[in-house]
């Protein structure tokens, strides 16, 4: 469905994707976490069709992403929005692109609580309300792959819990593949089947994320970034 093959980016002389061999399969969650700078957007956008790799393959399900944009629902890291576009706005420009039916538009505003913020425009919407609008648009056109940039940050414990379950039901029953990127190690947790830990643009690990309770943020100090061990004995004095 999802498949990086010797997947190589780089601007210049830095390289911000080294050779990555990456799959995702039909009802499939997988998160990729790493630190700042890792290569996670750039694998998205790879996958969306929305960068050229220098060398490798990005493909969905089985073909080039840009000649299956239909079936990729994106929600990038600059989320896309407009800014004198309101809520609703976005998701009817949205249907009007991929041809979908609008009356899936008021239950997604219900479903993201979103309705009573529909007539907002962007420019006044606060971050986590930009990041339910953008959720909202990938979602409309009902896509065979989703490709999530840090879907949860900034996000209220309510909407995020109701993300989670739309995310879940897409896979187990639709059979969607899911791909994502966080730094919210309990959404990995409890929502991954999967992960893949990238530093300076490699993969380090892959594997299952049925780990116990705190073990990726282990796996994570571990393999790709240590916390800091400077003290700041100023601060405060």
């Amino acid at each position: 469905m999802i498949a990086c093959r010797d997947l190589t980016m780089r601007y210049g002389d830095f390289c911000a994707l080294d050779k990555l061999d990456l799959e995702v399969q039909p009802g499939e969650i997988c998160a990729i976490i790493g630190p700042n700078g890792a290569g996670k957007s750039t694998t998205l956008k790879l996958l969306a069709g929305l960068q050229k790799p220098t060398s490798g393959s990005a493909t969905v399900l089985n073909s080039n992403p840009r000649e299956v944009k239909h079936a990729i629902g994106m929600m990038p890291e600059n989320l896309g929005l407009f800014e004198d576009l309101t809520v609703e706005e976005h998701l009817l420009l949205t249907a009007d692109i991929y041809q979908a039916p609008k009356e899936r538009i008021p239950q997604l505003l219900r479903a993201l609580n979103l309705e009573n913020r529909r007539a907002t425009f962007a420019r006044d919407c606060s971050h986590g309300m930009r990041k339910k609008t953008s959720f909202a648009m990938a979602l409309l056109p009902n896509p065979r792959v989703l490709l999530l940039d840090e879907p949860f940050e900034a996000i209220d414990p309510v909407s995020t819990r109701t993300m989670l379950e739309v995310l879940r039901r897409a896979a187990q029953e639709a059979g969607l593949a899911v791909l994502l990127t966080s730094h919210i190690f309990s959404v990995v947790e409890h929502l991954a089947d999967r992960l893949a830990l990238l530093r300076g643009g490699k993969l380090v690990y892959t594997g299952s994320s049925a780990l116990s309770a705190g073990s990726i943020e282990e796996l994570y100090f571990e393999l790709v970034e240590s916390p800091g061990s400077e003290r700041l004995d100023w601060l405060g004095s």
